[in-house]
């Protein structure tokens, strides 16, 4: 039996369950659920007694979690879990079917959170049936809210992933929140497991289901299940009628009797999803599993970064390469760290003292390098070892492929035809020496000796004569620095030679040196309100940079030049645009830095109807790499940095597709204990923060507006002001894209495209509208953005906002 059959029979079983509805009995409206209360039950049955919804109590005493569970058995089942990234509770909690309908969930510190509502119709009861499924019903006794459509790690019979959605596995065995793996039903049909932050790539995936249909970006898959245990995969898109692309009828060997069986498909915290079937004499079964590995290092991901994966004795064991220690003294899995200093070599003539190079054969590694040549492996050990840029390469016999920290999906794997060699970068560090290592000795401290009264007198007198001395030495000698500073600092403003070189340890270019990389200025990429950028090329067209020339003589340019030194100059991460160097001669101010082949992103979201725009996850990817760069210049510098700028046009792509933070040039920089700051007006008008204009301190939080408003505008791939809209209401982006979310119907915000990830998308709105809210306090950090993106937070209903931009 082939892949396709085999995973369309097993998830087929798990239907078997629930082929006859059982009438459960209702929740009413004020019922309380109590953790671990003598008089008030903490949690309800469905009808058989199989499953159980409400406070499951975790082996560490007295910590709760809100749980759905299998009741059968020695070791009870969890099958879902609410708010599974928040802190359990404890003893005291409660949760409350309210008389607004909604189950929310009040702790020991009388804090409320919804766990499970809908907002746009009001429950009357609630129940938890046989299936497993917890379901909120109206009035009328139909479903307006389920658990179902909220799967965790666990998938039980009757339930389906339809396309775009996924599983996350546990922490661990015992730990519920999310985990290191994902199951998804990607939009092709197709059913994949990652690690966890990863894009869904090829190169990122360990196991797949190899159904994919090459089918319209707009169809939609479902695996449903009939009365007659039939599973099928449709295409629900098909002109409006569902469309059955292939049809399979489960051949069970299992005896079933009622309800007897359950069957119960998991993502373990191992990153293996397998199926269960559970009987009601509290005995389970492993019926299947995928991938069906002969080694857990097979699993990408497993081991966590700067770690390879090895068998011993058939487990699978990660250890820290040379020169790490593991992140998590008790858990290998978690990864490794540098046990050095990283050294920072920009500006070094000889960057390779600070070094040396490790290596460590038969290591086979998956992922994309930054530089690949034939060469050596002592010609590939010598260059990393001189690029500042590479921290490790991988030597396969022929070429030499250098890579960045962190190492990902490395394992060893004993084998003749295995000939790669990784090597890499270990500074020196005092975790590095071995018990062997001598010892310096320490020299003994010379005997004490009794001094008499009439020295003493003499020590003071002669003590006191040389500290006037000194005090008076460096009185004048302050003088005079002070006197020179100023002399040397106006001569450097008559030269405009600021020495930022040393401040920022960047390369220094000649004037000639860039006019020559830029072919004279040939090629512009773009212009803006102090100067152009053009194309350029360094090291005989091997390296591509991009040259900011400022060409406005004056206060304000040079203003810009130093702001934006001074900004990025030592800033590094993965999503803003590098700086690499400068050119201060004279009057001439340029500023280099790494090419973006892929322009701007403007470029790419403000296109005609028969251009190709952005794919939804594409966007989203986009927007959550944004938000980490901003994030990053906020809270994870040495001082805070206000970027002032942000704007579509401001954000850059290169040629893998990632988006990066540019034009620092009116960036604001806070001290380290400072969080606000007067300045000028400065930015693009329609991305301005309302504070811009009542003459206040300005905060990380105006970075927080433009990005709300740029969000939406990749969101909705058009500006935040179109005077031709189709709509007349639909002129303001911010204004519409509210009115839209309040109605319920977001999908008018990009008519040309089926997002079948409803929640997806209200989630994404609900971010830009919290950003974009007139007072700064009620505006989330970029933290939280990052969080609510990521979908580790949940997100509450934001209010309309206010500015005059909506």
């Amino acid at each position: 039996m082939d892949i396709v059959a085999v995973i369309i029979t097993c998830l087929l079983l798990m239907s078997v369950a629930v082929g006859t509805r059982v009438e459960t009995h209702q929740i009413p409206l004020g019922t309380i659920l109590a953790a671990q209360s003598t008089t008030t039950p903490s949690f309800w049955l469905s009808p058989s007694a199989q499953f159980a919804f409400g406070f499951y109590p975790l082996e560490q005493g007295g910590d709760f979690v809100v749980a759905i569970w299998l009741v059968s058995g020695e070791n009870k089942t969890v099958v879902w879990t609410a708010q599974r990234n928040d802190p359990p509770v404890t003893s005291g909690a409660k949760l409350q079917l309210n008389m607004d309908g909604k189950l929310v969930l009040t702790d020991d510190q009388r804090e409320e959170k919804v766990i499970a509502a809908n907002f746009s119709a009001k429950a009357a009861s609630a129940s938890v049936l046989d299936s497993g499924n917890f379901v909120l019903y109206n009035s009328k006794n139909d479903i307006i809210w389920q658990s179902f459509d909220y799967p965790t790690d666990t998938l039980l019979g009757g339930q389906s992933l339809p396309n775009g959605h996924q599983l996350v596995c546990n922490s661990s065995q015992n730990n519920h929140s999310s985990g290191r793996f994902r199951l998804k039903m990607q939009d092709d049909g197709n059913l994949v497991l990652y690690p966890v932050d990863t894009t869904d790539t090829g190169t990122d995936a360990y196991w797949a289901s190899d159904t994919s249909f090459a089918l319209n970006r707009r169809d939609q898959y479902q695996y449903p299940l009939d009365e007659n245990g039939t599973l099928r995969i449709l295409n629900e898109s098909s002109h409006g009628r569902t469309k059955v692309i292939l049809s399979v009828i489960s051949n069970s060997s299992l005896a079933d009797d009622g309800n007897r069986i359950i069957y119960r498909a998991t993502l373990n915290y191992d990153g293996i999803f397998r199926l269960y079937a559970h009987f009601k004499n509290g005995s389970s079964q492993n019926l299947a599993k995928w991938p069906d590995l002969k080694s857990m290092c097979l699993v990408r991901g497993f081991c966590g970064f700067n770690s390879y994966c090895t068998l011993d004795d058939a487990q699978p064991l990660c250890s820290c390469l040379s020169g790490f220690i593991s992140i998590h003294p008790n858990d290998s899995t978690l990864g490794c760290k540098r046990s050095f200093l990283k050294e920072d070599c920009w500006g070094k003539k000889d960057s390779a003292t600070s070094y040396e190079m490790k290596s460590e054969e038969n290591i086979v590694w998956v992922d994309f390098p930054y530089f690949k040549a034939e060469m050596s492996q002592e010609e590939c050990s010598a260059a990393c070892l001189a690029d500042c840029n590479c921290e490790a390469a991988f030597y396969d016999g022929v070429s030499c492929m250098k890579q960045r920290l962190p190492l990902r999906y490395l394992r060893r794997q004993l084998s003749e035809y295995i000939t790669s060699v990784l090597l890499w970068k270990v500074g020196d560090s005092l975790s590095n020496r071995t018990e062997n290592d001598n010892p310096v000795p320490v020299p003994e401290p010379p005997p004490i000796k009794a001094t008499s009264n009439k020295a003493t007198v003499h020590i003071i007198v002669i003590t006191s004569v040389f500290s006037l001395l000194l005090c008076s030495t460096i009185v004048v000698s302050s003088h005079y620095t002070f006197k020179i500073r100023i002399l040397k600092y106006k001569r450097l403003m008559e030269t405009g030679n600021l020495g930022l070189n040393e401040e920022v340890t960047l390369r220094r270019f000649s004037y000639s040196e860039l006019k020559r990389a830029t072919n004279n200025f040939k090629i512009e990429l773009g212009k803006g309100s102090f100067g152009a950028v053009y194309k350029g090329a360094l090291d005989k067209g091997k390296r591509l940079i991009a040259v900011k020339r400022l060409e406005k003589l004056v206060e304000e340019g040079e203003k810009e030049f130093q702001a934006e030194m001074r900004a990025i100059g030592k800033t590094r991460h993965r999503n803003l645009v590098r700086l690499l160097g400068f050119c201060a001669e004279g009057s001439k101010r340029l500023l280099v830095y790494e090419y973006m082949s892929n322009g701007s992103l403007g470029n790419l979201i403000f296109v005609g109807e028969s251009q190709r725009r952005p794919e939804w996850d594409e966007r989203v990817r986009i927007a959550v790499e944004i938000a980490r760069g901003i994030m990053y210049l906020h809270e994870e510098c040495e001082a805070p940095i206000i970027h002032c700028d942000i704007k579509p046009q401001n954000i850059l792509v290169d040629e893998f597709w990632t988006a990066k933070i540019s034009d620092f040039g009116l960036a604001k920089l806070l001290m380290p204990d400072q969080t606000r700051t007067m300045t000028g007006a400065r930015g693009t008008r329609g991305y301005l923060a309302p504070e811009w204009n009542k003459n206040v301190p300005i905060s990380v939080k105006t970075d927080v507006y433009s990005y709300g408003i740029m969000l939406l505008e990749i969101l909705c791939c058009r500006r935040n002001i179109e005077v031709h809209a189709p709509e007349p209401e639909a002129v303001s982006l911010c204004s519409w894209a509210y009115n839209c979310f309040v109605a319920g119907k977001l999908n008018k915000l990009f008519p040309w495209e089926v997002v079948d990830d409803k929640t997806a998308v209200e989630n994404m709105v609900k971010v830009a509208l919290w950003c974009i809210q007139d007072e700064t306090f009620l505006r989330p950090t970029m933290k939280s953005v990052v969080l609510m993106l990521e979908g580790v937070t949940d997100i509450a209903i934001p209010p309309c906002p206010a500015s005059n931009s909506t």
